[in-house]
């Protein structure tokens, strides 16, 4: 079977102005590169979403989160926080977004297809239960999750696997109390937004189901990975996932101007095969990949195809 690309024209739509390191051109540098090889194009399963409905949001965002997103727009709101920018297409983008990462846990569940990549923007993983921030207004992979959870029978327990730069602080925070969602985090610390320490295992029935590898400064990559490659051994002693996702932030990468990790494209690749690896041993190989960071524009394209590439092995 092959990999699903979902994406929508909207998300280039969701305009965040002069300067913006989330702009639109990420989206179209993604999608120019994967565009580049027609074999390689035609290797893909392209799926175009549809909006999340706001039961769906809700699932994952507070009423009066949902609201108050809906509001700022119905009034001209430009900002949700410091760095989240809005403008006119922002809030049907941010629908799409999550609606992205629903149609892809659709076409894997159903068959369609072994694997999913989400090309989405906004991001999603600094989104909380109650705020929108850093960049993201709904939380996608969230909501993509408690979806699957509610929708397919088969689907009990959950990982979300993160390696963005930033700590995922809005799906940890989430997820915290849950024991059927275990979230793992790799991230610079200290680092945007402050938090992901060792110490925050999860809360009341979920402790045990969060961990945190905060990783400092300049760190190699041969030892990041290897740092990787533990916590998901570690993880896969005690917890069975019947899907994965991964919050796909490319910002470790060692040219992005928003990180200082020292990742590359071959460390990348292999991420996701140890992510696969895991997913064929425990749940029929099962992944949705949803894209979070990524800010330089001269690498991010073809380091998003090279991780596309693998999961379409």
């Amino acid at each position: 079977m092959k990999t699903a690309l979902v994406h929508h024209p909207i998300y280039a739509k969701h305009d965040t102005g002069p300067g913006h390191p989330e702009t639109p051109l990420r989206y179209m540098a993604v999608m120019d590169a994967l565009r580049e090889d027609d074999v390689f194009w035609q290797s893909l399963n392209e799926i175009t979403p549809e909006k999340a409905a706001k039961g769906l949001i809700q699932a994952a965002h507070t009423p009066a989160h949902f609201k108050h997103v809906e509001f700022a727009f119905a009034n001209g709101i430009d900002r949700l926080d410091p760095d989240t920018v809005v403008s006119m297409k922002s809030f049907d983008a941010s629908l799409y977004a999550a609606g992205g990462a629903v149609a892809a846990v659709d076409a894997v569940m159903q068959g369609e297809v072994k694997n999913a990549f989400v090309a989405v923007r906004p991001p999603g993983h600094h989104a909380t239960g109650e705020n929108a921030m850093g960049f993201c207004l709904f939380n996608n992979v969230a909501v993509a999750a408690r979806y699957a959870q509610n929708n397919y029978k088969e689907i009990e327990r959950v990982a979300i696997i993160d390696w963005d730069v930033h700590h995922g602080n809005g799906t940890q925070g989430i997820f915290f109390a849950d024991p059927s969602v275990h979230f793992f985090s790799m991230h610079q610390y200290p680092w945007y937004p402050g938090s992901g320490s060792r110490g925050e295992t999860g809360f009341g029935r979920g402790v045990g189901t969060t961990m945190n590898v905060p990783v400092k400064a300049e760190t190699p990559a041969a030892e990041q990975k290897r740092m990787f490659e533990s916590a998901l051994e570690s993880i896969a002693t005690n917890f069975r996932p019947d899907l994965i996702f991964i919050s796909a932030g490319f910002d470790a990468h060692r040219t992005d101007p928003l990180g200082q990790l020292r990742l590359t494209d071959d460390d990348f690749v292999s991420m996701t095969r140890t992510v696969m690896d895991w997913a064929d041993e425990v749940c029929d190989g099962r992944i949705v990949s949803c894209l979070e960071g990524g800010y330089n524009l001269e690498t991010l394209g073809m380091t998003v195809k090279n991780h596309v590439a693998e999961l379409n092995r």
